[in-house]
């Protein structure tokens, strides 16, 4: 469950996403089904938003301390209500490199972008390219893990950027949770903070 609060009001996303690995477990299958509540002066609504799928691949471990991989994913235009999704239909490209500094230290880099290219001619075409950057800290069962994700959106000319800190624990061995506080900060931010509470179930 993730919470932002905006200058219009408040918008609360319930996300179930599920992985699952295929062929030689070198390529993961997810698929993200998002419930919205927007909460602002203009819309109180709630229902399914912007449905989105993808594939991942991890072709190449140099060492068993680092790797790279590739992500290509699709996000519908399928929310209920148009104040609940973007309006449009956006393919979104991503590669990553991860390294484990020590056994304890990880540190995962990516470079994404997200174009639009179907949807709805009365709503803004999406063009956002993303460098993030997410160092996790493992000791015992917890992880303390800080990220910060520098934005361009090519449609405003914004800097909608955010950071955000990350506490989680292994409840069970296949079972864990986590809880991060974020804010945003640069020019066109598209929210100011937020809370993600979430659970990881490995099956």
């Amino acid at each position: 469950m993730n919470i932002l609060d905006t200058d219009k009001g408040s918008f609360n996303t319930t996300q179930l996403r599920f992985l699952h690995p295929i062929a030689n477990k070198a390529w993961n299958l997810r698929i993200d089904l998002p419930l919205v509540s927007a909460n602002t002066n203009s819309d109180n609504k709630t229902g399914i938003g912007d449905i989105g799928a993808g594939l991942s691949y991890i072709p190449y471990m140099k060492y068993k301390d680092e790797g790279i991989a590739f992500r290509a994913r699709v996000i519908s235009n399928s929310a209920v209500d148009p104040a609940l999704g973007s309006g449009k239909w956006v393919f979104s490209p991503a590669f990553f490199f991860g390294k484990y500094f020590t056994k304890n230290i990880l540190w995962i880099t990516s470079l994404e972008n997200q174009i639009s290219f179907a949807g709805s001619d009365n709503r803004n075409d999406i063009n956002l390219t993303i460098f993030e950057n997410y160092f996790m800290y493992l000791f015992g069962p917890h992880w303390i893990a800080g990220d910060v994700a520098l934005r361009y959106n090519a449609i405003n000319k914004g800097y909608p950027n955010n950071a955000y800190l990350e506490f989680g624990k292994r409840i069970t061995k296949n079972d864990m949770a986590y809880i991060h506080p974020s804010v945003a900060f640069g020019n066109q931010k598209s929210y100011n903070f937020g809370l993600e509470v979430g659970m990881l179930i490995l099956f």
